[in-house]
């Protein structure tokens, strides 16, 4: 397991606070200081973690000026790539400007994402212009994705009174549906359960009835070329 791994298996793990995310990603890249955000009306907007004041502040400006790379990312589902952040004049009128005061001259934004569901995005920003390689590009997507997961655990654990079904009837159907899930996308029963819950969490519905539509065929998830997608 090389280092880049490592990282990705300390994220993933219960060891790491939320709060120490974004020192991970500057540990792992070339880059002055990040943060992670949830961004939009799902679950609101706010700095789940940030490297430093700078970082928090970015957010800040982001938050109030609902512009920014953080908004874009979460939108497209794409990374915001942008070694120099004055070329973004036209594009954020608002943010590009405080940001260069502030003294950034380079920001990247990627989106965190489970499945089909955007949660919000992971900002990197430098203080001397950068174009992040390929590699390290590759990087960044995937921690963003580990951190994405994290996340959406941490804010479904506040749903959990409305998820939590008690009773043989009702964790039979669920334990019957993540299996489906399971088949379905190839992936881990932990992720598989996190697919229903996340569904449920996304179309205001328990994880009881979105079970219950699994099993008798009428919702199904299929993985495409462009994510996880919800069909029924």
């Amino acid at each position: 397991m090389d280092a880049y791994e490592k990282t990705l298996a300390h994220l993933g793990s219960d060891s790491v606070e939320p709060r120490d995310f974004a020192s991970s990603l500057v540990d792992a890249l070339p880059i002055s200081g990040a943060s992670v955000a949830t961004v939009g009306g799902m679950i609101g907007s706010e700095t789940v973690s940030a490297s430093d004041g700078l970082a928090a502040h970015l957010d800040e400006l982001q938050f109030d000026f609902t512009e920014g790379p953080c908004w874009d990312a979460v939108s497209t589902g794409s990374p915001v790539l942008t070694p120099a952040i004055a070329q973004l004049r036209t594009t954020w009128p608002n943010f590009a400007p405080a940001a260069e005061e502030s003294g950034i001259a380079s920001i990247f934004a990627f989106p965190l994402r489970v499945g089909p569901l955007p949660i919000g995005a992971v900002d990197l920003y430098s203080l001397t212009p950068l174009e992040l390689s390929s590699a390290d590009r590759a990087r960044a997507a995937g921690m963003s994705e580990v951190i994405g997961r994290r996340v959406l655990r941490q804010a479904l654990e506040r749903e959990r009174a409305e998820t939590e079904e008690v009773g043989p009837h009702s964790r039979r159907v669920i334990h019957q549906a993540t299996g489906v899930v399971l088949a379905q996308l190839d992936l881990t029963p932990e992720d598989a359960a996190l697919i229903l819950q996340t569904h449920a969490y996304s179309t205001g519905r328990s994880v009881k009835e979105i079970a219950r539509g699994v099993v008798a065929g009428d919702i199904r998830f299929e993985r495409r070329a462009t994510g996880i997608e919800v069909v029924g």
